[in-house]
């Protein structure tokens, strides 16, 4: 089994690269279904749900080509299936976009439930579903395969009742080829929506608002090919935001976009983090012990759910009570018993966490319940007196390219490690460095 192992303590310091938006990438590349052409994808992140995605585009008849590790040409003229089992889903929550990108193509998409980050609780698709209803398609679900269908898919506006990335997303995806025009309401507004909504419209599509409450899309005959690089990753960056702060560490944070960072800047900035702002890059320098704060997970342009982790790992460490509040996912503080294990002083009381901050957590084994929990892990043992060591890290490279790479450029000690079973040696298999 493969872990990352960590001896703690160490101050960060020193410049990283940021990659293409995770978010942004798994989306993007099923709208290339809707091209029917050849499409490029440039600043593509290097990491599991990117190429567990392309995989199956190609298991579904499109052509591949790595131009190299950050750039691909999709060649989508040729897909013969609208059917994804769920041996090809089970490894991406991402993978539900397949139904949208499907619906939009041919009117028709069977795709088994995806699967991905598991929060303890359901992470449910019925906004998706319903949206799709509202276009024309009657929906099916037969031992997890989930059928929509239609004769023609005919633009609505569809409302949503609570703000959600993926069925706006979704919906994005199943209209811009139906006929007459599709508004969505109270649609979400992160960075990769307008990504997202920037990409279609290079294809030739008619998407305006995004990015705003109301997104409206009038429907084409048909796209086509295009070039295009990603946005970078928010989330990334943020993550290497907070390890600076919670490491007292000295970070330049390249090719990022600062405005989509201010959430995670403001906070930082209240506890008595510097963070400095240029054109595409950030610097975050923290050389004490910080202050306590309140914080709530909200939709864009709130403070990021997938950043709840990691800045409650900071807290962790901080002077005084902080709470952490989070209503986007149910159970998304389930990580928070390996913190306690670590020598944190937390208490969960229905969606919030009573942070007690202490002055130093010691190492201890500790896994990655999902990708973000796995992103939080990293900070706190790289905190940490002593060692830790992270098991199911594969959670964290889902979403983190070259994540052992940057963080020991940036002096950490961490090293992934591949324990076969107990009657064998370890065997060291991270970068050099």
């Amino acid at each position: 089994m493969e872990k990352f192992v960590i001896n703690g303590g160490n101050k960060l310091h020193g410049e990283v690269e940021i990659s293409g938006a995770k978010n942004a990438a798994v989306a993007i590349i099923p709208a290339t279904i809707l091209a029917e052409d050849i499409c490029r994808i440039e600043n593509i992140p290097d990491i599991r749900d990117v190429q567990v995605m392309v995989k199956i585009l190609m298991e579904m008849g499109a052509a591949v080509r790595y131009i190299n590790s950050n750039t691909l040409e999709i060649d989508t003229r040729y897909i013969n299936s609208y059917i994804i089992p769920y041996e090809m889903t089970k490894y991406s929550r991402s993978s539900y976009y397949l139904l949208g990108a499907l619906l939009g193509r041919y009117s028709h998409a069977k795709v088994a439930m995806p699967g991905g980050c598991n929060f303890g609780g359901v992470r449910p698709i019925d906004f998706h579903l319903k949206g799709f209803a509202k276009l024309g398609a009657t929906i099916t679900n037969d031992n997890g395969m989930i059928d929509a269908e239609a004769a023609r898919l005919i633009g609505n506006v569809i409302y949503f009742d609570k703000v959600s990335v993926g069925a706006t997303v979704n919906i994005m995806l199943a209209a811009v080829k139906a006929r007459g025009i599709t508004i969505i309401e109270n649609a979400a507004k992160e960075p990769h929506i307008v990504d997202l909504a920037n990409f279609l419209n290079l294809m030739g599509a008619n998407v305006t608002g995004a990015g705003t409450d109301v997104i409206r899309i009038r429907g084409v005959h048909s796209l086509h090919g295009c070039s295009y690089s990603i946005i970078p990753d928010q989330i990334e960056a943020g993550t290497y935001m907070v390890a600076a702060a919670a490491a007292k560490g000295d970070i330049l944070i390249k090719n990022v976009i600062p405005k989509h960072l201010e959430s995670i800047t403001a906070k930082l900035r209240e506890c008595g983090v510097t963070v400095i702002e240029y054109d595409d890059s950030l610097k975050v320098v923290s050389n004490k012990r910080c202050k306590c704060c309140k914080v709530t997970a909200m939709p864009h342009p709130g403070f990021p759910t997938d950043m709840q982790p990691q800045i409650t790992t900071f807290l962790a460490l901080s002077k005084g009570t902080s709470i952490v509040t989070d209503g986007v996912w149910d159970n998304r503080f389930r990580y928070v018993d390996q913190l306690i294990s670590m020598g944190a002083s937390i208490q969960i009381e229905g969606k919030a966490a009573i942070i007690s901050g202490v002055q130093k957590l010691h190492g201890a084994p500790v896994r990655a319940d999902d990708l973000r929990a796995g992103a939080a892990m990293l900070i706190a043992g790289m905190c940490a007196d002593g060692k830790t060591v992270i098991e199911n890290i594969y959670h964290i490279e889902r979403g983190y390219e070259r994540v052992i790479e940057k963080l020991k450029k940036l002096g950490a000690d961490i090293t992934k490690v591949d324990f076969p079973d107990e009657n064998q040696k370890v065997k060291v298999i991270s970068p050099a460095g």
